[in-house]
C-alpha cells in the first residue's frame, strides 16, 4: 500500500514539474512523438502501429464511438457481438489475459465509458511477445488519454430499472405435502407412513393447509412473493470526464460513482446495495523532444451491503411447510403468562404486532434472518499506478528509441458486519370454542449482540507489471519500412494464502519488413521462462511467421471494386505453462517432482501401529511446456467505397502436451490399488488437444436518402476434439479421442418403466433399487446390466457457433441501434436441484408431469421419490436440452440537441438517450434459460442518459 501512495505522489509531483518545465522550453527540432498520428494508430502487443499495417488475426473495437450511441456498464459488452472470435473465450481457448495500458488487470474495473479502444490479439504471431500467459488470446484495453485543446468537461448521467425475467416456480404447501405423501407411497407402497395424512390423533394437514383458514399455524411460505421483493429495483450513475492540454501536457480525468440497489424489500433487506468509486487520472508529458513520459493512475472503491442471511439460497430449499416465520401476537392467550413472559423479553418484537416464529428443525429462517441476525458488508479497494517513459536515442541511432513500464496494483477486500443471535418461538396450538389460539411457546436460541463489528475474510492481491524494450523503425528509399523490437517482459501477482507467485517472464524479439506497405514479412518470438518446470526445461522458445500481401497495390487491381484488400498466412509454436495445474494444485509447482509420504495410512497394533510411507507420483525431469501449434489465413478489405467491410480468419492447430499420469504408458505394478494406494506414475505431457474453425466480421454501411444505415454482422464457428488421450477402456464408444473437448457424457434413456414386467424384462440397472416409474436405460454393450460403462457421448456443452448482430439507422439528430446474439449447436443437462427433486427438496412445478399410475402413457417427470433417486438422478439424455438461442441484447435510441440550439451558451453538446437491455430471448428452452435457481434471478434493465459537453 505504501508503494502506491508513494507511486501516486510522485506521478502527480512530475506532473506539476513538467509542466512548469514545458512552460519554459521549446524544441528546436520536430520531437520524434509529433510524427505520430493518433487517428489511424492500432495498439497491438507493446507497439503502435498504422492500422493499413494491421495483420491477420487481430480485431479492433472503437468503444469511444460505440458509446456514442450504446451505453453499457460492462467493458466487455460488445466484445462478443461487433467482432468475430469470441465467444466466452477466444477461438475456442478458455482464459485469456486482459491487458489494461499495458498491465495486467480485470476487465471489471475500468468502465465502458473509460475506454478508447478495445484490440482482441487472437492468432499466435500477435500473442507471442506476451509470453505463456497470452497463449490464449489477449484482450488489449487502452483508456483514453488527453487530447490538445481547451478544456472540455463531459457530463454523463443516467438512472434505470432493473425487473425480473422470471422466478422458479414451487408448489405450495398443500399441494407438495399431497405430493409427498405420494412420493412416500412409491417407496414403500401401502405401508408408506403417509407423514402428512391424519393419523395419531394429528390433523389433516393437507386440508387445513389449503383452507388458509390459519397460515401461522399450516404455514405456506412463498419466498418469491410480493411481500418480500419489489416488482424492480434503480441502478443510477453519474461521470465525469475532463481532458484537454498543449503540445507538451496532456490529461485525462474521470472520476463516477454508481449505486445499485437490490429487488428484496424486507426488513433490513431495504437497505441492501451496491455502489462503486472511482477515481482515473491519465498525463501525456513531452519533457523535451526526445523524452515523453506517461503516468496514470486509478483509485476504485466498491461496497456491497446486505443483510445477513442467503436469502435465494434459501428460496430454493426452504420448503413452504417448515416455518411460519412471522406470528401474530394477537394469537396469544392474555392469561397465558409464561409465553408472554418469553415474547416480553425477545428484543425483535415485529411492527409491535409480531414474534419471531421457527422451529426445532428451523431454528432460524431467512424472514427473521433479514430483522434480527445482523449485516454484512463486502468491501474492495483497488490502487493502481503505471508509469511509460520513451526515450528517442537517435544520438546514437537514428530511428532507435528505448521504452520503459512499470506498474503496481494493490487490491485488498474484506467483509465488515454485525453478526447477531436471536430467539425464535414455536408455538404449540389449540381450539378453544373454535378459535384457534398458541398453548405454550418453545424457544429455541438467546437473542445476543456482540456490539463488535467483525472483519473477516480479508485477502490482499499485488500485482507487479514492468517491460523495457529497444525499438527500431526506420524508412529507407521510401519503399522499405523496417522494424525490429527487442523485449523483456514480466509480471508477477501475490495472492492472499498462497506461498507461490504466480508469474510470467519472457524475452521477446520481433523483426519486421514491409515493401511500400505491399509484401509483408514478420517474425515474432519469446523465449518465456517458467519455474513450474524442472531446471534444463524453464526455458521455452515461442517462434510465430507471419506473411502479408495486399494485392489492391498491384496494377492488375487498379480498375477492381476493392478499396482495399490484406491477405495474411501465419503460424508459430507458442510454449506456455498455463495448463500446468492440476484440481488439487492449481498453481502448479513442482508437479515434476515425486511425492513420497509417511503416515498415508497405519498398520495394526500388532506390527506396531507404524506409518506406512508411500508414493503420490513420481519424478518426470522431462516434463516441458505445453504448446499451441497453429496456422491461421486471414482476409481483410472493403469495397466499393467501403459499402461493404469485412475481416474473415481461418485457424487450425493444436495444443500439445497437456500433462496428465498417462496410466497407459507404464506397467500396472507402478500403481497400487485398493487400501494403501500407492503410485509412482508421474505427470508426463501427453494428451493433445485439436482446434479449427473460422471467425467473420461484415460491414454493410448504406446512405438511404437522409439515414445512415449500417448493420454489422460477426461470429465464429470452432470445433475442438480430443486427439490424443491417456485412456484404458473397453468400449470404443467410450473413447473420448475424436470427441468435442467440452463433451456431455451420460446414458442414454428409453422412457420410463411402465410395470414391474417391464422391468423384469430390462438388463439389470445397478443404481439402486428400480421401480415402476424410473427411468430405463439403453444397454450399450449387451452385457445385461447398465453401469456406467453404458454412458456414452450426447453432445457438447460449450456453443460452437456464435453470431452477433448489431444494426444502426442514424436520422438527422436521431440514432437507433440494436444489438444481438445467437447461441448454436450447445446442449446443458437440467441437473439442479429444481429439476432432480428427491429425498426432502423443496418441489418445484416439473413435478406435476410426474409419471404415475394414471398418467403412466403420458408422464414427463419419473416417479416422485423420498430417497436419493440414484437411478434417475444421474446425467442422461433424459434431461438434455438443445441450448440454441437468439437474443435481443440491446436496443437504445439517442437524440443530439442541435447545436444551433446551444449557441451562445457554454454548453457545446447535449445528447439524450434511452436504452433497454437483455430484452428478449428467443429459444424452445428460453423459461430454462432465464430461470435463476438459487441466486438473483435474470432482469431486464431500461434506461435513460443524458451527456452534456461543456
Amino acid at each position: 500500500m505504501k508503494q502506491v501512495y508513494i507511486g501516486f505522489a510522485f506521478c502527480i509531483a512530475f506532473a506539476f514539474s513538467a509542466l512548469n518545465i514545458n512552460a519554459q522550453t521549446g524544441y528546436a527540432n520536430e520531437p520524434f512523438w509529433q510524427n505520430d498520428t493518433e487517428q489511424n494508430k492500432i495498439e497491438v502487443a507493446f507497439r503502435t502501429i498504422d492500422q493499413q499495417d494491421l495483420l491477420g488475426g487481430v480485431s479492433v473495437i472503437d468503444v469511444e464511438k460505440l458509446t456514442e450511441k450504446a451505453y453499457t456498464t460492462y467493458s466487455l459488452n460488445f466484445l462478443e457481438n461487433v467482432i468475430g472470435g469470441v465467444s466466452g473465450n477466444i477461438w475456442g481457448m478458455d482464459d485469456y489475459l486482459v491487458v489494461i495500458d499495458g498491465m495486467v488487470r480485470d476487465a471489471n474495473n475500468v468502465l465502458p465509458t473509460e475506454i478508447k479502444s478495445i484490440i482482441v490479439l487472437k492468432g499466435p504471431a500477435a500473442v507471442a511477445l506476451y509470453g505463456s500467459r497470452g497463449a490464449k488470446g489477449v484482450v488489449q484495453i487502452t483508456t483514453k488519454r488527453g487530447v490538445e485543446g481547451d478544456r472540455r468537461i463531459n457530463i454523463r448521467a443516467n438512472t434505470g430499472m432493473h425487473t425480473p425475467k422470471s422466478f422458479p416456480e414451487y408448489l405450495g404447501s398443500a399441494e407438495y405435502m399431497s405430493l409427498y405423501n405420494e412420493a412416500e407411497y412409491n417407496d414403500a407402497g401401502s405401508t408408506a407412513g403417509k407423514s402428512f395424512f391424519p393419523r395419531d390423533g394429528r390433523p389433516n394437514e393437507v386440508y387445513w393447509t389449503a383452507s388458509g383458514i390459519n397460515p401461522y399455524r399450516y404455514p405456506d411460505l412463498d419466498m418469491y412473493s410480493s411481500e418480500y421483493l419489489r416488482k424492480a429495483y434503480n441502478r443510477s450513475e453519474a461521470i465525469a470526464e475532463i481532458t484537454g492540454g498543449s503540445s507538451r501536457t496532456k490529461y485525462y480525468t474521470t472520476a463516477g460513482y454508481y449505486r445499485e440497489k437490490s429487488l428484496l424489500k424486507l426488513a433490513n433487506h431495504a437497505k441492501d446495495y451496491t455502489s462503486r468509486l472511482f477515481v482515473r487520472g491519465n498525463l501525456d508529458i513531452n519533457v523535451s523532444e526526445i523524452l515523453k513520459v506517461q503516468a496514470d493512475a486509478n483509485v476504485t472503491y466498491y461496497d456491497s451491503y446486505s443483510a445477513r442471511g442467503d436469502w435465494w439460497s434459501n428460496a430454493a430449499t426452504l420448503r413452504p411447510h417448515m416455518v411460519a416465520p412471522l406470528i401474530p401476537l394477537s394469537y396469544l392467550e392474555e392469561n397465558d403468562i409464561p409465553s408472554w413472559g418469553l415474547i416480553e423479553n425477545s428484543n425483535y418484537i415485529i411492527d409491535g404486532k409480531y414474534f419471531l416464529g421457527g422451529t426445532q428443525i428451523n431454528p432460524t429462517n431467512p424472514i427473521a434472518d433479514a430483522y434480527a441476525a445482523g449485516d454484512n458488508k463486502f468491501v474492495s479497494r483497488q490502487f493502481q499506478f503505471n508509469t511509460h517513459f520513451d526515450l528517442d536515442l537517435k544520438s546514437i541511432l537514428q530511428g532507435l528509441v528505448m521504452r520503459a513500464r512499470y506498474g503496481i496494483d494493490y487490491a485488498s477486500t474484506y467483509n465488515q458486519g454485525y453478526s447477531n443471535q436471536y430467539a425464535t418461538f414455536s408455538p404449540t396450538w389449540t381450539n378453544y370454542a373454535g378459535e384457534e389460539m398458541i398453548a405454550s411457546l418453545e424457544q429455541f436460541g438467546v437473542d445476543e449482540k456482540s456490539g463488535n463489528e467483525n472483519i473477516t475474510n480479508t485477502a490482499y492481491r499485488y500485482t507487479y507489471n514492468v517491460a523495457a524494450q529497444l525499438d527500431y523503425t526506420r524508412t529507407f528509399n521510401r519503399d522499405h519500412n523496417l522494424f525490429a523490437m527487442l523485449l523483456a517482459n514480466g509480471w508477477q501477482r501475490q495472492i492472499s494464502g498462497q506461498y507461490h507467485r504466480l508469474t510470467n517472464a519472457n524475452l521477446g524479439v520481433q523483426a519486421s519488413y514491409n515493401f511500400q506497405h505491399k509484401y509483408y514479412l514478420d517474425f515474432s518470438s519469446a523465449l518465456p521462462y517458467s519455474t513450474k518446470l524442472p531446471e534444463g526445461n524453464r526455458l521455452g522458445f515461442s517462434p510465430t511467421v507471419t506473411l502479408g500481401w495486399r494485392p489492391v497495390k498491384e496494377d492488375f487491381f487498379a480498375d477492381s471494386a476493392f478499396d482495399d484488400l490484406m491477405v495474411t498466412v501465419s503460424g508459430g509454436i507458442i510454449s506456455q505453462d498455463m495448463d500446468i495445474s492440476t484440481s488439487d494444485n492449481e498453481m502448479g509447482y513442482y508437479l515434476y517432482k515425486s511425492i513420497l509420504q509417511r503416515g498415508g495410512w497405519y498398520s495394526w497394533a500388532d506390527l506396531g501401529g507404524e506409518a506406512a510411507t508411500e508414493f503420490q507420483r513420481g519424478d518426470n525431469p522431462n516434463l516441458t511446456y505445453v504448446k499451441r501449434k497453429e496456422v491461421n489465413l486471414g482476409l481483410r478489405g472493403s469495397l466499393w467505397d467501403k459499402l461493404l467491410t469485412f475481416d474473415l480468419n481461418y485457424f487450425t492447430g493444436t495444443m500439445d502436451g497437456n500433462i496428465v499420469r498417462a496410466h497407459s504408458l507404464y506397467p500396472i505394478y507402478f500403481t497400487q490399488v485398493g487400501y494403501p494406494s500407492s503410485s509412482i506414475i508421474p505427470y508426463v505431457n501427453y494428451n493433445i488437444d485439436d482446434r479449427s474453425g473460422f471467425d467473420f466480421s461484415v460491414y454493410l454501411n448504406k446512405e438511404v436518402g437522409e439515414v445512415d444505415l449500417t448493420l454489422g454482422v460477426s461470429g465464429m464457428y470452432q470445433e475442438t476434439k480430443a486427439s490424443r488421450r491417456d485412456e484404458v477402456i473397453e468400449y470404443e464408444y467410450r473413447s473420448a479421442i475424436g470427441r468435442p473437448v467440452n463433451s456431455l457424457w451420460g446414458l442414454e434413456n428409453l422412457g420410463l418403466f411402465q410395470d414391474q414386467a417391464d422391468i423384469d424384462n430390462s438388463p439389470e440397472q445397478l443404481f439402486g433399487e428400480t421401480r415402476p416409474g424410473d427411468i430405463k436405460y439403453k444397454d450399450q454393450n449387451n452385457d445385461g446390466v447398465i453401469d456406467e460403462n453404458d454412458a456414452v457421448y450426447l453432445g457438447r456443452w460449450d456453443t460452437p457457433f456464435r453470431l452477433g448482430l448489431n444494426f444502426t439507422a442514424k436520422w438527422r439528430d436521431f440514432t437507433f441501434f440494436a444489438m444481438a446474439n445467437g447461441l448454436y449447436g450447445g446442449k446443458g443437462f437440467k441437473n439442479s436441484s429444481y429439476y432432480w427433486v428427491r429425498s426432502d427438496n423443496k418441489y418445484s412445478e416439473v413435478v406435476r408431469d410426474r409419471w404415475t399410475e394414471e398418467t403412466k402413457h403420458t408422464a414427463t417427470y419419473p416417479r416422485l421419490t423420498t430417497t436419493s433417486g440414484q437411478n434417475n438422478f444421474r446425467n442422461s439424455d433424459f434431461w438434455i436440452y438443445d441450448a440454441n438461442r437468439l437474443n435481443l441484447s440491446q436496443v437504445q435510441v439517442t437524440y443530439d440537441i442541435p447545436k444551433s440550439a446551444l449557441q451562445g451558451s457554454f454548453v457545446k453538446g447535449i445528447s439524450i438517450y434511452a436504452s433497454g437491455y437483455n430484452l428478449l430471448t428467443i429459444s424452445k428452452e428460453r423459461k430454462h434459460l432465464e430461470l435463476n435457481v438459487g441466486s438473483a434471478p435474470q432482469t431486464r434493465f431500461y434506461n435513460i442518459g443524458v451527456i452534456g459537453t461543456f
